[in-house]
């Protein structure tokens, strides 16, 4: 039986303020907030609100039928918390009925994953545990930003965890295979792999109001009948789009929801199905691998990473940022941390593109690609300067033994809890007495950098020194400044 895994992301832009070369060392404060508010207030406004909306209709109208998943970026999540808190009201309400799941991404929507496993899994981490204290959901499968997607990636990702994940199915790398299966990544053959069908995701987020499009206009039974004539043996069809899609990208006025929640009941007539990403993973098993040894998006015609690395700027500005990762890994500094989720966020890369049709006519507050690179390394002259001021005297390669002595620190305290636990349950097995199970950590008040948001500089909340777990190892070595 064909399937419909609907999905949607939800990231909106951090807008940079205009930052001369005069303001480095003196303003670090980088944020341009009416900018910030005007963009996320119209966004839910025209987009947000009655495409939410909608689904919880389309969720109660067909309860245990109609299923969809969504994504949010941390830093659209901390907008919408202080400008739009309604989104994140009707996202509960939906998440309620039952038939949304919830995706995890990293938390700044960045690149991290290009070139820092370290900084691209506390991205990740941090983002599950807001998601987890906001909505109540723990997420299973991933998505990356812009569904950037590599083998080598994809180890990563089934490393932390989850069971799959989301990519393109770009024709560079599926050729002649269809898109309508479960793949499973070459570097880590238990992850699986959901693609794009790029077609019809594009025939409802940029085609459907085009008046010079060959179906236009496009009505529901038309469009599940393309499913339905697809051959019998292929079942999954991938639908991924931005949320915007409803109400910016194609406006209200298109009848674009009507056209949306016409579609499950015409998906009945024809004995189509809706499942999240989570059901799709446990139903189907993977029928192919799917290899990628090169970066694949589901941006631009070439489907690559060139809209945001594709010539020398971008490149630089890249490599600037990232060479201070592990100085800022090692940070507990909440506003440093604030900022370097800000400032890795593709949209700051992407208006320095140089493509024509990358960008398109918006670019911001910026004239020309030249003038984003400037005022963006400004910023980054800025932010590099308060960073290095924690470490006046320390080298790279100190600072880099001291990263590796954290991180061994910390996996050496997850394999105690987890022997712990094993030994709680053999007691429990074996008719002893079951000693009292540890207190569940309060993960979202050590994510304490997603509260603050840009336009508002309200002093943060101090995480309570972590806990150690009741009856934990004797020896009480916890160095971990991490947890502090």
């Amino acid at each position: 039986m064909k399937t419909i895994c609907l999905y949607f992301e939800i990231h909106q832009n951090i807008h940079l303020k205009r930052y001369r070369f005069f303001d480095i060392g003196t303003d670090h404060y980088y944020y341009d907030d009416y900018e910030n508010e005007r963009a996320i207030a119209e966004t839910a406004e025209r987009s947000y609100i009655p495409s939410l909306k909608t689904l919880i209709a389309m969720a109660k109208e067909n309860k245990g039928y109609f299923k969809c998943s969504l994504s949010l970026s941390g830093c659209t999540i901390e907008l919408l918390e202080i400008h739009a808190p309604q989104v994140i009201e009707l996202i509960q309400e939906l998440v309620d009925t039952g038939c949304c799941e919830l995706l995890a991404e990293p938390y700044s929507h960045g690149l991290s994953s290009l070139c820092n496993e370290a900084a691209f899994r506390e991205e990740v981490k941090a983002l599950c545990d807001k998601v987890n204290n906001i909505f109540g959901q723990q997420p299973k499968i991933f998505r990356n930003s812009a569904l950037i997607y590599t083998d080598e990636i994809g180890r990563i990702v089934h490393s932390m965890g989850f069971k799959g994940m989301l990519a393109e199915g770009a024709k560079q790398v599926l050729g002649w295979k269809s898109p309508h299966y479960v793949y499973s990544c070459a570097n880590a053959p238990k992850l699986k792999l959901l693609l794009r069908d790029s077609g019809l995701s594009e025939d409802i987020s940029y085609r459907f109001n085009d008046s010079s499009w060959a179906s236009y206009p496009l009505f529901a039974d038309t469009y599940m009948d393309w499913i339905a004539q697809q051959p019998e043996e292929e079942q999954v069809y991938n639908l991924f789009m931005e949320l915007c899609a409803l109400g910016i990208f194609q406006p209200l006025s298109s009848n674009i929801l009507e056209f949306m929640r016409a579609l499950p009941d015409k998906a009945k007539e024809r004995g189509i199905t809706f499942s999240t990403c989570s059901e799709i993973c446990s139903k189907f098993k993977a029928t192919d691998t799917f290899s990628s040894p090169d970066p694949i998006t589901w941006v631009d015609e070439e489907r690559d990473i060139s809209p945001w690395l594709g010539n020398d700027m971008q490149r630089d500005a890249f490599r600037k940022l990232y060479n201070i990762a592990d100085r800022v890994l090692i940070l507990q500094d909440k506003r440093i941390k604030q900022d370097w989720d800000y400032l890795q966020a593709t949209n700051n890369f992407r208006f320095m593109s140089t493509k024509p049709s990358s960008a398109g006519a918006y670019r911001g507050i910026y004239d020309s690609p030249y003038d984003a690179f400037t005022n963006y390394m400004n910023i980054i002259s800025d932010f590099i300067t308060r960073v290095n001021n924690y470490y006046p005297t320390a080298d790279n390669e100190e600072l880099s033994a001291l990263l590796t002595t954290i991180r061994n620190q910390e996996d050496e305290l997850n394999l105690k809890d987890r022997e712990i636990e094993k030994l709680r349950k053999t007691i429990h097995l074996l008719g002893g007495e079951e000693p009292p199970k540890p207190k569940a950590k309060k993960a979202p008040a050590k994510k304490a950098t997603a509260k603050p948001a840009p336009a508002k500089k309200a002093p943060a909340k101090k995480p309570a020194p972590a806990k150690p777990a009741p009856a934990k190892k004797a020896p009480a070595k916890k160095p971990a400044p991490k947890k502090k």
